[in-house]
């Protein structure tokens, strides 16, 4: 295909390769100064891949979450904070795509979304909960038709570069910490003042500050349905599906820099198997057992999007965290043989081969939640949800 072709293919799969293309060209120095990646978000917005989930009918594409997911990997096999702020943009908009079509404020802004291709930040953590999102201390104050908020949000990623904020907290002063609704706040409805800065080993460039947020806006851009419903039924899937397919591309680029490393190598043995052959036949072993853990769970959600019951069963959110606790803890094993393969030249900084900035950002993934939280969520609904032992599901 020529250049020219390539160009002015809008397919999805040609127009995130353009965005990666971009991305991949600023990766570094947006890993070494610790910056937003600008560069890449907006090509997102020229190839207009920020309202792809949006219905067509409120002006997107209806991309699946298949589709979403293949363009967090290509941009993952470029510049991972890219693709992850990618990834927890569209992570929110599934909120919007699933919970909030019965209610004309959020389809109105579903159509805003898409037209202006508006991105999208998140506010779930707190102070005094930690990780835990579907725990809160604040609560959203309903005054008439006005409502209020103030959090103390330990991360917001990427906050200040949002066009708008989904902010979690109690539904009213009295109820009960688990007892939350979901609030959509605009810029310009709110203020961020920074509390905790970002300075990471990883993940430099999403920028995931710590705020104290202030809200004020119209009570109708409160969610009509519960945080616990959007949590389980959207939030939950999309997150680990998501967040592992850009750990997937990461983990694919390191791949492909082994071999190309191992291929170079070849060609100045006259023959003789070089060193890191068979480690990088175990790494692609490993990425494919990766791919299949991500494409089982993308079907296990698309099939329970179907049924409701399903969608809110422990099975479901079981197999969900099961994606998410493979896909974190095998590409650090896949990085870690492409290093060994690569050797020095993968562990210096600056050659075709480095590898440095692939390991630190995949240590974020066993952090994003913690393994150690979903494993405890998972043990107890094991106590009363037999496992899933079937083959075909």
């Amino acid at each position: 295909m020529s250049l020219a072709a390539v160009a002015t293919d809008m397919s999805l799969g040609a127009r995130a390769h353009r965005v990666a293309m971009v991305a991949a060209e600023f990766a570094d120095r947006v890993d070494q100064e610790g910056r937003f990646p600008r560069e890449a978000v907006e090509a997102m917005k020229a190839e207009r891949l920020l309202g792809i989930q949006i219905p067509s009918a409120f002006g997107g594409e209806g991309a699946t979450t298949q589709e979403i997911a293949e363009v967090c990997s290509i941009l993952g096999q470029a510049c991972a904070a890219s693709a992850m702020v990618f990834a927890m943009h569209q992570i929110k908009v599934s909120s919007l795509v699933e919970h909030g079509t019965e209610s004309a404020w959020h389809k109105d802004f579903m159509r805003e979304l898409a037209a202006r291709q508006l991105l999208v930040a998140s506010a779930t953590t707190e102070a005094g909960i930690g990780g835990n999102m579907r725990n809160s201390i604040c609560a959203i104050e309903i005054d008439g038709d006005i409502c209020r908020l103030t959090k103390d949000a330990t991360v917001i990623s990427y906050g200040t570069h949002a066009d708008a904020i989904m902010v979690t907290s109690r539904s009213h002063e009295k109820a009960a910490s688990g007892d939350q609704v979901m609030t959509v706040f605009r810029k310009g409805q709110y203020t961020l003042q920074k509390t905790v800065d970002w300075d990471t080993l990883g993940m430099r460039g999403t920028c995931s500050d710590g705020f104290l947020f202030k809200g004020e806006a119209p009570a109708v851009q409160v969610f009509p349905k519960p945080f616990a419903e959007i949590a389980a039924q959207s939030m939950l899937a999309t997150s680990h599906l998501l967040w592992s397919a850009v750990w997937y591309g990461i983990a694919a680029d390191a791949v492909l820099r082994a071999q190309a490393f191992v291929r170079a190598a070849a060609r100045k043995a006259n023959g003789a198997q070089p060193p890191g052959a068979v480690r990088l036949a175990e790494a692609s072993n490993l990425l494919q057992l990766l791919k299949a853990n991500i494409l089982s769970g993308l079907k296990v959600y698309a099939d329970a999007k179907a049924d409701p019951d399903q969608l809110s069963s422990m099975a479901f959110s079981i197999a969900m965290n099961n994606v998410k606790l493979a896909s974190s803890e095998t590409i650090l094993t896949i990085i870690n043989q492409a290093m060994i393969i690569c050797g020095i030249m993968g562990y210096k900084n600056g050659t075709p081969y480095s590898l440095g900035r692939h390991l630190r950002d995949a240590h974020s993934a066993q952090l994003m939640i913690s393994n150690d939280r979903i494993l405890g969520n998972t043990s107890t609904m094991l106590l009363v949800q037999k496992p899933d032992t079937s083959l075909l599901g």
